[in-house]
């Protein structure tokens, strides 16, 4: 083998071997970027989940006509908020829960007996939980998120439900009267 041929050759092969180091690099690159686009696709749908979960709950507790009835109770061993409505004289029960990682919706009359796999499933969520403060406040968590609801009737100087969405982001305003939201 001469020379030039043998030089020829570890040309050939050295840009073979650039050309596989490419390959590689490109397939990695592709394959971080699609793990990435993954992680921030489930992120956002978890995200918008819980942003869902809150406005539902907080559609529901501005929607009752007598915040008085809105409190949170046990059903089964679950925390859950509850809503006391009177509807053509008989009593009825709106109960809003987390169950085997979804939200549950159960709505009855008040004094029926039925148990958490009854309900309504309405999404699936990792966590959701409520609170009572002090002040009357009635605080929801969903994830990372935060809904204070002020109902109306408890909140001094507030004639309406009024509500606060807090994350991360910080907090967003909501309040409910006559209607429309303001």
């Amino acid at each position: 083998m001469t020379a030039s041929a043998r030089g020829r050759r570890i040309d050939t092969v050295f840009v073979i071997i650039i050309f596989c180091v490419f390959a590689v690099s490109v397939l990695m690159v592709l394959m971080l970027g699609a793990s990435v686009y993954r992680n921030m696709i489930e992120t956002s749908r978890e995200g918008q989940d819980e942003r869902v979960v809150l406005s539902y709950i907080w559609t529901k507790v501005k929607n009752t006509d007598d915040n008085e009835n809105v409190y949170i109770g046990d059903f089964h061993g679950i925390p859950a908020l509850s809503i006391d409505e009177k509807l053509g004289g008989t009593l009825y029960r709106t109960v809003i829960y987390h169950f085997n990682g979804w939200v549950y919706e159960l709505f009855s009359e008040a004094d029926l007996n039925f148990y958490p796999e009854d309900g309504i499933r309405i999404t699936r969520l990792a966590s959701l939980s409520f609170q009572e403060l002090d002040n009357g406040l009635i605080q929801v968590s969903a994830g990372a998120r935060n809904l204070l609801i002020f109902p109306r009737g408890r909140t001094p100087g507030l004639g309406a439900s009024y509500g606060v969405f807090v994350s991360a982001a910080g907090p967003e305003r909501l309040s409910y009267k006559g209607g429309s939201a303001i």
